[in-house]
């Protein structure tokens, strides 16, 4: 069951010629892949894409229609491979995945893919979210174009521009028999606007049609000597074929005046930022209307000389302004200026900073900079005096602790890391690698368990170094996702090969749950299009474990610290695999919310569980906080003047999945949880019966406070003198 459902928007993507299509940025992507003939696409789920592979799967009636495949693959590696069909075939593909890891995983099948070049356009769709957006290592994904030598586009973030750039991508790839990667960078995936619609066009070739008539030629076969003459035709015949189509067809674009002291060279998802940055600093109108001269690279690999050096003649420097480190395109540039002799000065890294996110802020304050010492007269007034000092900011990180990601609200995650602290607790610390997914929270507070993860589904494959055993076992944390993309074969695998005498935990949550709750394998939903239901323990016997615990409910405490203990402890030295499952609260509440809902508002019976703290036990000594972490679990403060600290509260975010009252069993703190079921539409008789309970109480209450006031002369809350 994925985050959000795409089934209304999908029925926009059959609209025609003369019509206009409004949506975002990743709709507008799959409305341009049909109206190209696309033949075949695939992908990996991943921020800041993950919706396109849902928009995909919902739109997979469509696609049939037209004869298009599609295909949900196993890993990045399985999408990029997926491309081999434009090899020898005349068939436009696309694929899709996240940024640099997406490219780091698909690494292998991409660089055949670009030595061996294709005969039908071959398009990587790669969503790149670099800066305070990304949730992963701060990379670039050009390094790779680079390396293999395929050409990467980065167009505006504007639905024209982006539906624009994916035809043009098919259209450079067959022109250059290159793949090319399309790069549309987060805030181009949500963007949302207004485009001209094209008829969706059937793909020429079908890959039925291609299963009826084989082709193939040794000569795009990477082995040797044909490898060699790949690297040949590279560079003296698909460079400058691309380099030819690039120029003819304008996929680059300049702005304002050619002629002026100073130009600004940016990468096309820029754009937006610098237009805003220089409509601020009075350089250009609402309308993006400017007097800068303005290059914008929508290809940003290869750079064509030519036209940059054109662009550059004349001007007294230019500033290159490229995110991220290394400075890929500025020292090309600077190379190419260098080589022609160009008096023109280069500026970029020292302008701006040499790493992190360029920001609104950051980019006007560079701008203002280059223009104040190389073209002054430009700028309407003082917008920031030169080396004047910068207002004084104080440094919040100082008094506001940081808020660092954690687990969601019932999570069934948060019971396995609570069972593996109280572990901890008795047998003492272990060594413990983490993996890609929502579990690699567990390294932060109040856990703090789990200290590397080198990739998605490596986390056993993180201990192999330790795995030769010792005085103690070392533990890795795996997830379902993780174990199905990667870490079967990769990490699995290995500790068996290698006779592990370690422990893996696969946290099973149903889905691939971190990327928007797609289906996989394992997941116990049924699919009408995906092979689902296939337990992990049974793949994990096929691999060759013999020591495998299942948990079916990750939240009772006191069974998974027990397993966890047996696995430590026992004599049994081969791989010990402990798999806990429990459905992913978010995906379960949103499949039982609206059922939940229609059925009170149908009127039938409905008891929804609800916990609290029974504020006379609770000693208020917080141990369940710091073990669960639930953020449902904050603190109140009582109008008892006896009661200086606050008790733990259970507030309305609740949804009743008991892991505070497990983990107070479990680690014997107190008494003090208790559930309650809220009943909607409750029968007559129920009504009776609360109303009967309600009088006895209150006539209980009102006696005691009697007492109360007989024996100390006092009225309750007040100390008697």
């Amino acid at each position: 069951m994925a985050e959000r459902s795409f089934k209304a928007e999908v029925e926009h993507l059959r609209q025609g010629t003369g019509t206009s299509f409004t949506g975002e940025g990743i709709l507008a992507i799959t409305k341009a892949l049909l109206e190209n003939g696309v033949g075949y696409v695939g992908g990996y789920q991943g921020a800041p894409i993950s919706h396109l592979m849902d928009v995909l799967a919902d739109a997979e009636d469509l696609l049939s229609e037209l004869g298009v495949r599609y295909e949900a693959n196993a890993s990045e590696a399985a999408a990029a491979a997926m491309l081999a069909a434009s090899v020898h075939y005349p068939i436009r593909g696309a694929v899709t995945f996240k940024g640099s890891v997406g490219v780091n995983v698909a690494s292998d099948a991409l660089a055949n893919l670009a030595s061996s070049g294709v005969t039908g356009g071959a398009i990587i769709i790669v969503g790149e979210d670099y800066g305070e957006g990304s949730s992963i290592m701060q990379e670039r994904s050009y390094a790779f174009a680079m390396k293999s030598q395929f050409w990467l586009l980065d167009p505006r973030p504007n639905l024209p521009s982006i539906v624009k750039a994916v035809g043009d991508s098919f259209a450079l790839s067959e022109a250059s028999n290159t793949p090319v990667m399309l790069m549309v960078r987060i805030r181009s995936c949500h963007v949302t606007g207004t485009f001209d619609c094209r008829d969706n066009q059937p793909p020429p070739l079908t890959v039925r049609e291609a299963l009826s008539s084989p082709q193939r030629d040794f000569k795009r076969v990477v082995l040797p000597p044909m490898s060699y003459q790949h690297e040949h035709d590279k560079i003296e015949n698909r460079w400058p074929a691309a380099e030819k189509f690039i120029l003819e067809n304008g996929l680059n674009e300049r702005f304002g005046p050619q002629d002026g002291k100073a130009g600004l060279i940016c990468l096309g998802g820029m754009y937006n930022s610098v237009i805003r940055a220089l409509q601020r600093l009075g350089l250009a109108d609402v309308s993006g209307n400017t007097e800068v001269p303005l290059y914008v690279m929508n290809v940003a690999y290869p750079l064509v000389q030519s036209d940059l050096l054109d662009f550059c003649a004349g001007k007294d420097a230019v500033l290159m302004i490229e995110e991220g480190q290394p400075e890929f395109i500025e020292q090309q540039l600077g190379n190419m200026l260098f080589k022609a002799g160009s008096s023109t000065k280069l500026e970029g890294k020292g302008i701006f900073p040499k790493a992190g996110e360029y920001t609104g802020q950051v980019m006007m304050d560079g701008l203002d900079d280059f223009f104040r010492k190389y073209a002054a007269h430009l700028l309407p007034g003082q917008v920031r005096a030169p080396n004047a000092p910068q207002p004084d900011i104080p440094d919040l990180s100082a008094t506001v602790p940081i808020r660092p990601p954690g687990f969601c609200t019932g999570c069934p995650e948060r019971p396995i890391f609570a069972s593996m602290k109280l572990v901890e607790q008795e047998l003492g610390k272990h060594q413990i690698s983490a993996d890609i997914g929502c579990h690699l929270f567990a390294a932060l507070p109040p856990f703090e368990i789990g200290g590397q993860t080198m990739g998605y589904g490596l986390g056993p494959a993180s201990n192999a170094a330790f795995d030769g055993g010792g005085e103690k076992r070392a533990i890795s944390i795996l997830g379902d996702g993780g174990f199905w993309h990667n870490g079967l074969s990769t990490s699995i695998g290995n500790m068996v090969f290698n006779k592990s005498d370690s422990v893996a935990i696969i946290v099973d949550n149903y889905y691939s749950a971190a990327t928007g709750g797609q289906d996989i394998p394992s997941s116990r939903a049924k699919n009408a299009t995906k092979a689902t239901n296939n337990p992990i323990t049974k793949a994990l016997e096929g691999a060759g474990v013999k020591w495998i615990r299942q948990i079916d409910r990750t939240y009772d405490v006191t069974k998974m610290r027990e397993t966890i203990r047996e696995a430590l402890t026992t004599d049994y030295d081969g791989p010990k695999v402990i798999v806990a499952s429990s459905e992913c609260m978010l995906n379960r509440q949103r499949r039982e919310k609206p059922q939940r809902n229609k059925a009170i508002k149908d009127g039938a019976r409905v008891e929804i569980p609800r916990f609290g703290v029974d504020e006379d036990v609770c000693t208020g000594d917080h141990a369940c906080i710091r073990l669960s972490g639930c953020p449902s679990l904050s603190l109140k403060t009582l109008d008892d003047p006896l009661r200086d600290d606050p008790v733990a509260h259970i507030d309305q975010s609740c949804v009743g999945c008991g892991n505070c009252g497990e983990v107070a069993d479990a680690a014997i703190l107190c008494p003090s949880f208790y559930e309650a079921r809220v009943v909607h539409n409750p029968s007559s008789f129920e009504r009776w019966a609360a109303e009967l309970r309600s009088r006895v109480i209150s006539w209980l209450q009102a006696r005691r406070a009697a007492r109360r006031l007989t024996f100390t002369g006092t009225a309750p809350g007040r100390i008697a003198p």
